[in-house]
């Protein structure tokens, strides 16, 4: 008995006999005149002809292309479906009117003499060819008229079709062959091709770009560009990635923020710079953190956090209306708990140093780089507990403090500003109080959404703030930049930078759960190997 052949290996088989044919299993280009979106706009309303009139003497008027998606014959005739980038649309096919285009012909018969395994035929007419020889998941190219059915479904009459590629591996079942979660990230394309709302939930994406940088143009934005590798990690409180450079023989960190950079434009006449780009930032993964994600800084000189905040909701008001986002949205909190928040400006502001004294109990303005010990001691005598405490610095542990006392509770679009200066040295320290620098957040529901401060524009005070973190062993702490420091020492205007995880806020405007889904290709741990 001869050995059952996989469907794989049956569709590399019909690649052999596609060559043996003369037709190109895998095109080089073809002529694409009308986005199927288009051919629906145009037709949809137009006075058609009947489909009897066409088969005898059809008229051209469109050539598209895509991918199958589905196919089904019945005799004389023959419907499919055919996908782009924008629409899908019904084909039909009649076995008396249907001519294959391969390249130096049009065709009505193929040559099947020649190929190999073959033992019953020794011509194909084209319109066996799209029974026998096409599977779905195929990309042909398609000509001829538009019609409705008696359904009333617009369809293209092929009279004419050619083949571009061929799909080795079957596509999905449509609602149940492509549902764990982990396959989703892993095979994205077919998530995208099988499920229109991922594939809209990326438009939807781009669109945010395109119109978030529309956004910092008109506001009279210079975009730039900085460098990924750096010979600090500076920037944030973050533990980075660290790779070696092979020429220069030293050990380079992956940015973990464009700040610096940013901020050195700035010295060089640079009055508002803006980035979107990717960080890197070696910390654990879950539904609201990745370990590379895309962030947008901006730096505007002469300005402070009080105009970042104002500067902030005009962002998002105009994002809101650009993109036709309903202000009312359904975002889960921590605990999966769902909440409706009203993105409504302007926006309530949250004292971070008064609320977290008031909901632990201490004074967090009071501890310092050295305190770790003492803090992590009182926090304990509060009846506070959080998990991995007895690792943290006390930088990470007021962060910490913060999450677990006093985030849980803002579900509202809220700006949380004042926070102490231990957590920010790369922020202005206020005029009012020594032990506050002016910084603030934007929260929803839990998920930090950006930040923004005033930045710190002293040298001496940058350089000495360095030096105070270069004393802690918090893995997470902010590392000294000796070239930073040299760039302030020639003067830096006075300014207000500004941050956001595109990712999250994304997650929001759509309403996913996860990061990555918003990601088109997450980076996923690769499979065992057995």
């Amino acid at each position: 008995m001869a050995e059952q052949l996989s469907e794989r290996e049956v569709r590399i088989q019909k690649v052999v006999k596609m060559k043996a044919m003369g037709v190109i299993p895998f095109a080089q280009s073809y002529d694409k005149t009308h986005l199927i979106s288009d051919i629906i706009k145009q037709y949809e309303k137009a006075d058609l002809r009947d489909i009897e009139t066409i088969i005898t003497s059809p008229v051209v008027q469109v050539s598209t292309a895509g991918r199958l998606t589905l196919y089904r014959s019945h005799w004389k005739l023959a419907f499919a479906r055919l996908l782009d980038s924008t629409e899908q649309i019904q084909l039909m096919f009649h076995r008396d009117n249907c001519k294959i285009n391969i390249g130096w012909q049009l065709s009505v018969w193929l040559d099947f003499s020649a190929t190999p395994q073959n033992d019953d035929a020794v011509e194909m007419t084209a319109y066996k060819f799209m029974e026998k020889m096409v599977d779905m998941g195929d990309f042909i190219w398609v000509k001829w008229e538009v019609f409705r059915t008696h359904k009333g479904e617009l369809t293209i009459f092929v009279s004419e079709f050619s083949f571009l590629s061929k799909s080795i591996r079957w596509l999905p079942e449509k609602y149940h062959g492509l549902s764990d979660p982990e396959e989703l990230y892993r095979k994205r394309y077919l998530d995208m091709t099988m499920n229109p709302e991922t594939y809209k939930r990326f438009l939807f994406k781009s669109k945010f770009y395109q119109t978030l940088r529309e956004f910092y143009t008109q506001e009279w934005f210079i975009e730039i560009q900085t460098p990924i590798l750096d010979n600090a990690a500076s920037g944030a409180a973050a533990r980075p990635f660290v790779t070696h450079h092979n020429d220069y023989d030293v050990d380079v960190y992956l940015r973990i923020a464009f700040e610096t950079s940013l901020k050195k434009a700035t010295v060089g006449r640079f009055e508002k710079v803006f980035e979107i780009w990717q960080d890197f930032r070696n910390e654990g993964s879950d539904p609201s953190h990745l370990q590379e994600f895309t962030q947008v800084e901006h730096y505007a000189v002469y300005r402070n956090y009080e105009d970042n905040m104002r500067f902030t909701e005009k962002m998002l008001d105009y994002l809101f209306e650009k993109l036709k986002i309903n202000k009312k949205l359904k975002v889960k909190d921590k605990e999966w708990i769902e909440k409706e928040v009203d993105f409504t400006t302007p926006r309530e502001r949250i004292d971070y140093t008064k609320w977290v004294n008031e909901a632990s109990g201490l004074d967090i303005s009071q501890y310092w780089e050295k305190d770790a010990d003492k803090l992590r001691s009182d926090i304990r005598a509060k009846g506070i507990e959080f998990e991995w405490m007895d690792e943290m610095g006390t930088t990470t542990l007021i962060d910490y403090l913060y999450k677990k006392v006093l985030r849980p509770k803002i579900i509202w679009p809220a700006f949380i500003y004042n926070y102490p200066v231990i957590m920010q040295p790369l922020a202005r320290v206020s005029d009012k109080d020594s032990n506050i620098v002016e910084q603030f957040q934007l929260l929803v529901n839990w998920r930090e959404i950006c930040k923004a401060y005033s930045e710190l524009v002293d040298p001496l005070l940058q350089q000495a703030n360095f030096d105070k973190q270069a004393e802690s062993e918090d893995e997470e702490t902010t590392s000294g930049d000796d070239a930073f420091v040299e760039a302030m020492e020639y003067g830096m205007p006075p300014q207000s930078g500004f941050g956001m995880g595109l990712e999250r806020i994304l997650a929001i405007l759509t309403e996913q759960d996860n990061l990555r889904d918003v990601v088109m290709f997450p980076l996923m741990k690769p499979r065992n190997e057995e």
